[in-house]
């Protein structure tokens, strides 16, 4: 019978083509318990969650201050809105929802055990082709989020401008920032894929939670949209 000790105890094996033993619990997924990465991640987001939260609690308490400060029916935010481009942040928006298709893509890939496929057919993507397009998506949405600045900026605005701004800066760069952060996820993880000999259970559990992450920026940023640029 196999002691308790034991059983937390992986064993190491050495796959084709690798310099040193790799263990048996980042090759194969552990049996009966889940991967701590996976749950660690899911409640950092929580935290996450909280945090953005917040954004918004305070983003809505502004606006509901300033309006009850409306001069001649003309509110703060009413007369800052409509310095918004609500068309150029819908392309933008459609943008990064579709780098969550893609990011799923590449996660169903690494699930299966499929690193590279063909580029022609998104249906038979590997996880590096998925992840590619995911990356390139994610930068064409923050190159739109600083063109959209300095725009703002070439009409006058600025965090300091007034309170306005100030939200509107900080919710929307807080969520730049965590994009960003999302990228240098997506090249860490390519880079292993090509580094690597083997492909790992432990590269599968990478590449889910960094789906998980990206697909937790793309419902926040929805939200943001919605509040920012729809409900105004």
């Amino acid at each position: 019978m196999t002691s308790q000790n034991d059983s937390l105890i992986a064993s190491s094996a050495l796959p084709s083509g690798a310099l040193h033993a790799v263990s048996s619990a980042r090759l194969n997924k552990p049996k009966g318990r889940p991967d701590t990465v996976a749950v660690g991640t899911m409640v950092w987001l929580a935290s996450e969650l909280m945090f953005f939260s917040a954004l918004f609690a305070a983003y809505f308490w502004i606006r509901n201050a300033t309006n009850e400060q409306a001069v001649n029916g003309v509110t703060l935010w009413s007369e800052n809105t409509q310095h918004l481009d609500v068309v150029f942040a819908s392309i933008n928006t459609s943008i990064l929802v579709l780098s969550s298709v893609t990011c799923q893509l590449g996660a169903n890939a690494a699930e299966r055990g499929r690193v590279t496929g063909s580029w022609l057919n998104p249906l038979k993507w590997g996880l590096r082709e998925a992840f590619v397009v995911t990356f390139v998506l994610g930068s064409m949405f923050i190159a739109g989020q600083l063109w959209e600045y300095f725009t703002i900026f070439g009409e006058g605005f600025q965090i300091s401008t007034n309170v306005y701004w100030s939200a509107f800066f900080l919710a929307t760069g807080f969520h730049g920032l965590h994009v960003l952060g999302g990228l240098v996820a997506f090249l860490f993880l390519l880079a292993r894929s090509y580094m690597s000999v083997t492909h790992t259970h432990e590269q599968i559990v990478t590449a889910h939670v960094v789906s998980y992450y990206w697909h937790f920026v793309d419902v926040v940023w929805v939200v943001l949209f919605g509040v920012i640029y729809i409900l105004r």
